[in-house]
């Protein structure tokens, strides 16, 4: 390549990078996997040094991408640098010099920086451009595990990552009806629930902020219990736990230990819980860590270090074409089965149709996968790029004609038929599914041979299979047995609670929390709720504006009206489980439950009783929390400190029993009594 050819390749790295960073900075959202941002990254760096040529919007000058959004902003009153990296055990050893150094996760969510004074939580910004971040204070608050109060009452600054769990992220999806719609990763759901505009959206994601750097303390005069955090990285973390903050996981190593220590993190992360892309070793001695300065992206003082992937080769052998409700037609790559960190992988999600073309990918054409954050299998590269993979231009479901849509970020292809069965296929199966109508055995598969043969067309024939026994008797995988049992279970399933069905029509964001919420707020009354102003949707307290937006917008279409009622009618709606003549001694108090329970099968079983004495289960403790439930009432846990910075009371499982009434109490306590 001579140096013209590396001059244009700087120029499209560069649009290439910035491109990246915009979507995963900006809107949340990936357009390559990790492993090849890094490369190309790399090979950006490398170019330019050999070249001596750089842009002037060169990712390797810019610490971020100019943030856009309706939040406000806020200048940080040092820059936010991004770290250096290596994939190289050596290369730590050599960096840490013979100094003691402490090891941590590093943590994908999205970076805040909090402000505390007086012992008050005053400001938290995002870490945006690494220059200007956005003001997300109001979001902050209800961070599931960060403090409202802190025994310190100088002024504090400290440096965290907003994270979402795993488990939280799975929870959160399984919401969500239409699987094109459910959110890619857990790092995209964070940061949109970090930089909403509602807060009450983001108190329903059980955001964490887990602290990694102490960035000042002031008027240390006032509290001379705070130690000397200048010569000691670990101490801060220490006197931080001690103010209530959740601080990231992280041991001691040294240049004999750190090989050893980067071997037992990563074998933790099949069962770790916390997003992470890798670790971060820092400088224990704070004083020598400044004292090595900074380039011009990167401080000295630390280093991150990037998980080194497992990649396979393989043989790329079809790829499969899945759709889905909203119309989008998803990419899966199949392959030759390989084993990747320990288990055996025969496919992976190619996303869109840019990286079809981008990868040039082919039918038997060798390629490399690997799991992203060992967790995710991705296609790394493609060796051969025969580039044969045709994009369909008919939809693999209903055969109708498709569309590639293009914008600035991604080609994506659409079914554009408005009667395609795979979008009848996710809406029904939302509609039948267990927390919605619980018709017992209608499957997908099954209501696609039942839409195919056209035995149903609307909602409301699901409960007319009658009509149809016999030529459901005599389908492929069918019998008399068989045909009877769907139709009884559909019979079952028709009387059923309100909430189930408003749950059931796919309303989006109206997860089962919200339908019963709606439905308890207009008395389970479904003309009152299918005429509800916007004014009354937002008195609920799980409803916020965007909700309440989505919800109008429903009703406000003939058709989904039409369908609504056609279904209603051949349902018969019993008494709500809180709407019979039990008290509401819980109306308008929150209960905040934490910990093992010993009387009830689960906490879940604890949240239906507060239900249903007219209360409110939440998973974080505010100033509305009336009680926090834990059994441990002398636990140091944030949801314990918290509840206690705020006066609230903290009780048992016994003490939440004894102010139940008798019939609400569990068997063995009933017993006993």
């Amino acid at each position: 390549m001579n140096n013209e050819e590396k001059i244009k390749r700087i120029k499209e790295l560069t649009d290439l990078l910035n491109l990246a960073s915009r979507t995963y900075y900006q809107e949340g959202r990936e357009i390559m996997p990790n492993i090849d941002y890094d490369r190309y990254y790399d090979e950006l760096l490398e170019l330019e040094k050999e070249t001596g040529f750089r842009l002037s919007n060169s990712p390797s000058q810019n610490v971020g991408y100019e943030i856009i959004s309706e939040l406000p902003k806020e200048r940080h009153e040092s820059p936010m640098l991004s770290l250096d990296k290596t994939k190289s055990a050596d290369e730590l050893i050599s960096w840490m010099n013979g100094h003691k150094c402490v090891l941590s996760w590093k943590l994908d969510g999205i970076t805040c920086v909090v402000t505390y004074e007086d012992g008050v939580l005053k400001k938290a910004v995002t870490r945006g451009n690494g220059e200007v971040g956005e003001v997300v204070t109001q979001n902050a608050r209800y961070f599931e595990n960060l403090p409202g109060q802190i025994p310190f009452k100088g002024k504090l600054v400290v440096r965290g990552e907003a994270v979402i769990s795993y488990s939280d992220f799975e929870r959160i999806n399984e919401e969500v009806a239409d699987t094109a719609a459910r959110y890619k990763n857990p790092r995209n759901l964070c940061s949109g629930s970090v930089r909403q505009l509602d807060p009450s959206v983001t108190a329903g994601r059980h955001v964490k902020l887990i602290v990694f750097t102490l960035v000042s303390v002031e008027g240390t005069e006032r509290a001379p219990e705070v130690p000397d955090l200048h010569n000691s990285f670990s101490a801060g973390f220490d006197w931080l736990t001690a103010q209530g903050f959740e601080v990231v996981e992280h041991v001691f190593t040294d240049g004999d230990t750190i090989k050893e220590d980067i071997q037992s993190f990563k074998d933790r992360i099949p069962t770790y819980d916390i997003p992470s892309d890798g670790l971060v070793l820092a400088f224990e001695d704070v004083a020598y860590g400044l004292s090595l300065g900074r380039t011009a992206k990167f401080p000295r003082n630390s280093i991150a270090f990037k998980w080194q992937d497992e990649l396979a080769e393989t043989t790329l052998r079809r790829i499969d074409w899945s759709g889905s409700r909203t119309g989008l037609i998803n990419p899966v790559a199949v392959f030759d089965p390989v084993e990747l960190e320990g288990t055996t992988v025969t496919r992976a999600s190619v996303h869109n149709v840019s990286i079809v073309e981008e990868l040039q990918l082919g039918i038997g054409d060798t390629i490399n996968v690997y799991k992203s954050n060992m967790i995710i299998p991705q296609i790394n590269d493609n060796l051969t790029r025969s580039g044969n993979v045709v994009i369909p231009d008919k939809c693999p479901v209903c055969g109708g004609p498709t569309e590639v849509r293009r914008d600035n970020t991604a080609a994506l292809l659409y079914c554009i038929n408005p009667d395609c069965p795979a979008k009848k296929i996710k809406s029904f199966a939302l509609m039948v599914s267990r927390d919605a109508l619980n018709v017992d055995g209608l499957s997908e598969m099954t209501l696609e041979k039942l839409i195919d043969n056209g035995f149903i067309h609307e909602y409301a024939d699901i409960f007319k299979l009658e009509r149809y026994r016999g030529e459901i008797a005599a389908m492929d995988g069918f019998g008399e047995k068989s045909a009877a049992n769907l139709i009884s279970s559909a019979q079952k399933a028709s009387d059923t609670e309100l909430y189930r069905f408003i749950y059931g029509l796919g309303i989006p964001g109206i997860g089962l929390a919200g339908a019963k919420a709606v439905c308890r707020a207009f008395g389970n009354d479904l003309e009152r709720i299918m005429k509800a102003d916007r004014d009354s949707l937002l008195e609920i307290r799980d409803i916020g504006p965007v909700l309440a937006d989505n919800f109008i917008s429903y009703f406000a279409d003939d058709k989904n009206i039409r369908r609504a009622l056609d279904l209603a009618e051949v349902l018969t709606f019993k008494k709500a489980e809180d709407e019979g003549d039990t008290e509401q001694i819980f109306e308008g108090m929150t209960f905040v439950i934490t910990g093992d329970v010993r009387h009830f099968p689960n906490r879940k079983a604890v949240e239906a009783v507060i239900e249903k004495l007219g209360g409110k289960a939440s998973g974080s403790v505010s100033s509305k929390t009336s009680y926090l439930i834990n059994n441990d009432i002398t636990s140091r846990s944030s949801k314990n400190v918290k509840a206690a910075e705020l006066g609230i009371p903290v009780i048992t499982e016994e003490d939440f029993i004894a102010m139940l009434p008798e019939e609400l109490k569990p068997e063995d306590v009933r017993s006993e009594g």
